[in-house]
C-alpha cells in the first residue's frame, strides 16, 4: 500500500507515518516544515508542501491521509479557513486518482446542544461558535463532494505522547495547583488515543465501505470529564486538580471576551455531554478501539 500522508510533522500526522510505515507501507511524509525528524515521521521520505497551493509533482500513491489543519480555537478566521478549507481542496486537487482519507473533528457536531452517541448524520450544522468547527465541517462537504472515493474521520478530543494541542491548550488555564474549568466535570466525553486514530487512518485507507463515507473515531467507552482532566495532568506530571466554575456565570463573560481562554467554545466542550457512536467504524472499518489510556490508568 502506497500512502501520502499531510500534516506530517504534526501530532496525528506523525503517529499515521509511524503507524503505516511499521505495517509495511510505503510512505510520502508531507508537513509545511523544511525537514521532519526521521524518527517522528517513521523513516518515510518527507517533502515539505505547506498545502497552500497544489502540488505540481505528486507522487503515485494508492491514498492520501490529509492530517493538515489549523486547530486553534481563536485564530485568525482568514488563516483559520485558509488552512482547513483552501488547503483541504488542494490536497483533494492534487492527488485526484486515489483514495482521500480526510481527518476532521468531532467539533462539527451541534455545539449548542449536548452531544449524547452522536450518529455521523447528526452533522454537520447550520451554525457553530468558532471558525475552527465551521472551517472543519465545510472541508468535511467538500472532500465528499469532490473528493474520489472518500472516508472522512471524526475523532474527538485526540491524547497521547506528543501532543500538541490538547494537554496543551489545557494547561493555559493553570493556575498555580489549579486548573480552571467550565461546568461540573460531571458529564461524559469521548476521548480518542492517537494510536488508535492512526490505525483507523490506516484502515479507511484500505478497507472497502460501500454506502459509509463518514465515521466516528474514539475509544471504546466515555469517561467523565474530571476522570479525564486528572489522567492527563497525571501524565504529565503536573501537580494539579481540576477547580470548576459555572457555565452560567462564566457564560456572560465569555460573550464580551470571544477570544479568551474560556471562550463559549470551551465552555460548550466541557459543561456539556459530548460522546460518539463509533458503531459504523467497528463495523464497517473493523475498528477496534482501546480503553481511554494515561500512562498505566485506564477508564473502567
Amino acid at each position: 500500500m502506497r500512502i501520502a500522508v499531510t500534516g506530517a510533522t504534526g501530532f496525528v500526522g506523525g503517529a499515521v507515518c509511524r503507524a503505516a510505515a511499521a505495517a509495511g507501507w510505503e510512505v510520502t511524509a508531507f508537513g509545511r516544515r523544511a525537514t521532519a525528524d526521521p524518527g517522528h515521521i517513521g523513516g518515510a521520505r518527507y517533502r515539505s508542501w505547506d498545502i497552500g497551493g497544489k502540488l505540481d509533482d505528486p507522487p503515485g500513491v494508492d491514498a492520501v491521509v490529509h492530517c493538515a489543519a489549523s486547530a486553534t480555537d481563536t485564530g485568525v478566521a482568514r488563516e483559520v479557513w485558509r488552512t482547513n478549507l483552501l488547503g483541504t481542496h488542494h490536497v483533494v486537487a492534487s492527488f485526484p486518482g486515489c483514495r482521500v482519507v480526510h481527518v476532521s473533528s468531532g467539533s462539527v457536531y451541534d455545539p449548542y446542544r449536548p452531544t449524547v452517541r452522536a450518529k455521523e448524520h447528526e452533522a454537520p450544522v447550520r451554525r457553530y461558535l468558532n471558525v475552527y468547527a465551521a472551517a472543519k465541517a465545510a472541508a468535511e462537504q467538500l472532500v465528499l463532494a469532490v473528493g474520489r472515493d472518500p472516508v472522512v474521520l471524526r475523532p474527538h478530543a485526540v491524547y497521547g505522547a506528543g501532543d500538541t494541542t490538547l494537554l496543551p491548550r489545557l494547561l493555559e488555564n493553570l493556575r498555580g495547583t489549579r486548573l480552571l474549568v467550565p461546568g461540573t466535570g460531571t458529564p461524559l466525553v469521548s476521548m480518542t488515543n492517537v494510536d488508535s486514530l492512526a490505525r483507523a487512518c490506516l484502515l479507511a485507507a484500505a478497507v472497502a465501505a460501500p454506502g459509509q463515507r463518514v465515521f466516528n473515531i474514539a475509544d471504546s467507552a466515555p469517561v467523565t470529564i474530571d476522570w479525564a482532566l486528572r489522567g492527563l495532568l497525571a501524565s504529565a506530571g503536573v501537580r494539579a486538580r481540576p477547580v470548576y466554575l459555572p457555565a452560567w456565570l462564566l457564560s456572560p463573560f465569555a460573550r464580551v471576551f470571544p477570544h479568551g481562554r474560556l471562550n463559549r467554545y470551551v465552555i460548550s466542550q466541557f459543561a456539556r455531554e459530548r460522546t460518539l457512536d463509533i458503531t459504523a467504524a467497528i463495523d464497517r472499518l473493523g475498528y477496534e478501539p482501546g480503553p481511554t489510556v494515561f500512562r498505566g490508568g485506564c477508564a473502567d
